[in-house]
């Protein structure tokens, strides 16, 4: 099922200019997912990120992997609307390549493991079939 940036706006809270998924496909709910994002070269923090040779920061690779997840578990708890997920953790984190402006990502996540309110997942992001960023990363999900 893929959502679009007004449905995906409808299940988390991010809005520009920290939202940076354009789409995400819900291939598993509560489980796995990808999204996909085509940085511009009109990005606010290619400015300082750098001038000269402009690359997306390793964070925001890592906090795309997060809403992906956030999107796949959100998508879970649809109809409870007092429901939050809230980043907790990131381990394992590996910048492989660089992501510069015109690039088209895709951001697969996949459900590692869940104790209590802990979800747990892989991200592994992909420009083509080449591997740019992974990484392990937590959230917990909370009543509003």
């Amino acid at each position: 099922m893929i959502l679009t940036k007004k449905e995906i706006k409808d299940l988390i809270p991010h809005r520009d200019p920290f939202l940076f998924l354009d789409r995400c496909d819900v291939i598993e709910i509560g489980y796995k997912g990808i999204g996909y994002r085509q940085f511009t070269e009109n990005e606010f923090f290619f400015k300082g990120h750098f001038p000269t040779m402009p690359i997306v920061p390793g964070v925001i690779l890592i906090e795309s992997l997060a809403q992906t997840a956030g999107i796949v578990v959100s998508k879970k708890f649809e109809s409870n609307t007092n429901i939050s997920v809230l980043f907790m953790s990131v381990s394992k984190a590996k910048f492989r390549k660089p992501v510069v402006p015109e690039d088209v990502i895709e951001f697969h996540v996949k459900f590692i493991n869940k104790v209590k309110s802990v979800y747990k997942f892989k991200g592994v992001a992909f420009k083509s079939e080449i591997i740019v960023c992974e990484a392990e990363f937590s959230a917990m999900i909370t009543n509003s």
